[in-house]
């Protein structure tokens, strides 16, 4: 059997998934209750989660992908 020579290797579609995994997990973060409500406005949508931990993590999980998609693994074919 011949091996097939992909572009991406096994640790760049590892890394491209926790990286997706990352990213949704950030916009999870950014989620939580309506702007107003009867009672008058939330400042809950001013929290420190939304507005500065959510918005982080999904920027970690961009700069993964990023990572993921240039990471270019050592060859073992090339040494032999």
């Amino acid at each position: 059997m011949s091996k097939k020579n992909f572009v991406f290797g096994r640790g760049n579609f590892v890394i491209l998934a926790l990286a997706a995994a990352i990213i949704i997990i950030g916009f999870c973060l950014m989620s939580g209750v309506k702007t107003t409500e009867e009672g008058g406005f939330n400042p809950a949508i001013f929290d420190t989660r939304r507005i500065v931990i959510a918005p982080t993590v999904t920027l970690f999980g961009f700069i993964a992908v990023v990572f993921a998609i240039m990471w270019k693994p050592k060859d073992n074919d090339e040494k032999q």
